[in-house]
């Protein structure tokens, strides 16, 4: 089930998206448009019978929807972690704040795709205390549906290649 951005994740989006300058050389990849909104449809003409009565003292709660991406295989995992898979892309995200960083993740993904590259290293530190926003924010970034067609599975890195302050991304492979 894709979950829908709110309007001011979208307006947010943009702003990310207008401050990504390309590197010498290279150009965007483009980005696939954000799905509308979709408006709610009026009543329907041939509802029959009063509407449902509204229950009293409760109140309905949007809760935040989480998505996670799926793991990586574990003989993968185990392969990248004691170097006989390369890791053929490093991207660190230490000092950037959240929307520089899920942006500069987003290119960074799109461009190793684009090489050829089967496996990343992202590095965001584990943040004061182990509880650093990067940190717990990017499992969420890598499920956006913008990068579904690009991640095939994160695991928490290696103690060698920063322990519980990196992952392992596993890419698809590019499409034809």
């Amino acid at each position: 089930m894709k979950r829908r951005l709110r309007p001011e994740e979208t307006r947010l989006w943009a702003i990310v998206a207008a401050t990504v300058r390309p590197a010498p050389g290279r150009s965007l990849p483009v980005l696939p448009p954000a799905p509308e909104p979709v408006s709610p449809s009026p009543p329907s003409a041939l509802a029959v019978g009063p509407p449902a009565p509204k229950p009293s003292g409760l109140r309905r709660v949007e809760t935040p929807i989480r998505y996670e991406p799926d793991p990586i295989e574990p003989g993968r995992r185990r392969r990248i972690g004691r170097g006989r898979d390369p890791i053929e892309a490093r991207l660190d995200l230490h000092g950037l704040d959240q929307d520089r960083a899920r942006a500069r993740l987003s290119v960074f993904l799109l461009d190793a795709q684009e090489r050829g590259a089967r496996s990343v290293l992202v590095i965001t530190g584990k943040g004061v205390g182990g509880h650093g926003v990067l940190r717990r924010r990017a499992p969420e970034w890598l499920a956006d549906p913008r990068l579904r067609e690009v991640v095939a599975g994160i695991a928490p890195a290696d103690t060698r290649h920063g322990g519980e302050g990196a992952f392992y991304v596993a890419l698809k492979r590019r499409p034809r």
